[in-house]
């Protein structure tokens, strides 16, 4: 039992050819840890195996990785499979052989090794920590204990379908100006290392003095010809340091996200979303049962922000004390008035989980306009931003020869 477990992590694919019932010939392909456990398995389903052969790594499909919208859609399929009467381990095998991913695959299968060798789901899952994190195990452990795990399921898969959701806003407010600083960056490079040295010899036949505009230009220029490399390195060495320090230090990640909840346009999209993890986790742990302590803690590596994330183990340390969440809240000046009086309606009624619910509900839409509104108002601007660097460039390459059409017509 032990060992099965490491088998499955190796699983390799086979291709074999047998006979059903009916002596039909028959084909397919098998991830399983040996040949042997193949013939067994086809057995098992009432084929006679011909013949079994280890597919070459040539002609294998290449591992991807797992992002998190597979382990969303995981969540979904197998909550589903439950709902319908599938048992688990008979789930994970449907779901984990139909899966287009043979990096997901393993990853499925190895759970159902775990599982059908007497190990509880949330065990087995918590051996993958880089896929399911405390919060999932965690809720997957409450609905175990409590026996309603097919409806912590759906919660989960609601949950994470929600989260993955709401991260595609944000990526979606950032993609697009980063896209076009990328490409305003590699064409002004272009023009200044390649085209304006092209003008450059023409400008030496004038015999004339340059316009100062110009002559700003073909300086930077012939900078940028001698040192950029040295520029290219200085990108890269920032972005190497803060990714560095980044995941290093606690206080250099509380600034940077400090500054970005402060940062005008993007800090209210930043806010917001914070608001929108912090209640929707909360209320998918509180509706699973786990005490409102417990669910703190696991919220506060769920919010997205050192900021709130703080915010948030500060109140789990009043709460543990006696004090009421919607006064532990109050006590930070973090959180909108609404979402406070949201909360203490929803203590004083008994309905924290269906309350935090509708306030994540709130603050999601709230993010998906800010995102519009946000990709209305930078399309222009960077549009006008674009305009003036370009086209600065071309009226500083085409000035002298302005000057000299106008000296000839002077004459």
């Amino acid at each position: 039992m032990a060992v099965a477990a490491p088998k499955a992590e190796k699983a390799e694919i086979f291709a074999w050819e047998g006979s059903d019932k009916r002596g039909k010939r028959i084909k397919g392909e098998s991830r399983a840890a040996s040949m042997a456990l193949v013939r067994a398995d086809l057995r098992r389903q009432g084929i006679n195996p011909i013949k079994v052969t280890k597919k070459s790594a040539l002609f294998r499909a290449r591992k991807k990785k797992i992002r998190p919208g597979d382990i969303a859609v995981f969540s979904r399929q197998l909550a589903t499979m439950m709902s319908s009467g599938v048992p688990l381990v008979q789930a994970f095998d449907i779901v984990g052989r139909g899966h287009d991913n043979p990096s997901m695959q393993d990853l499925i299968l190895s759970i159902k090794a775990d599982v059908e060798g007497g190990t509880a789901l949330a065990e087995a899952l918590k051996k993958h920590p880089l896929y399911f994190d405390d919060l999932f195990c965690n809720l997957v452990h409450a609905g175990e204990q409590a026996g309603v795990l097919e409806e912590l399921l759906h919660k989960i898969a609601t949950y994470k379908e929600k989260t993955e959701s709401l991260k595609g806003k944000i990526k979606k407010a950032m993609f697009y100006p980063a896209a076009v600083i990328i490409v305003a960056v590699l064409v002004t490079s272009i023009i200044m290392i390649f085209v304006i040295p092209q003008f450059q010899e023409l400008f030496s036949s004038f015999g004339s003095d340059l316009p100062a505009f110009t002559q700003v230009v073909v300086a930077m220029s012939e900078w940028m010809q001698e040192w950029w490399w040295l520029l290219l390195l200085g990108v890269i060495a920032t972005v190497y340091t803060f990714g560095y320090i980044w995941k290093r230090s606690r206080k250099f990640r509380h600034t940077v996200d400090k500054m970005l909840l402060k940062t005008p346009i993007i800090g209210v999209i930043v806010n917001k979303a914070a608001l929108a993890r912090f209640a929707r986790t909360l209320s998918t742990m509180f509706a699973a049962g786990v005490p409102l302590v417990e669910a703190l803690e696991s919220v506060s590596g769920a919010t997205g922000n050192v900021v709130y994330g703080e915010a948030v183990l500060r109140m789990r340390e009043d709460v543990a004390t006696g004090q009421s969440l919607q006064l532990a809240m109050k006590q930070q000046n973090l959180f909108p008035h609404m979402v406070i009086q949201m909360v203490a309606i929803g203590e004083e009624s008994g309905s924290i989980d269906g309350m935090l619910s509708k306030v994540a509900d709130f603050f999601e839409e709230e993010v998906d306009n800010a995102v519009d509104a946000l990709s209305s108002l930078l399309e222009p601007l960077i549009m006008v931003i674009l305009g003036t660097l370009i086209g600065g460039l071309v009226i500083a390459m085409y000035l002298p020869i302005f000057q000299m059409g106008s000296a000839v017509m002077g004459k």
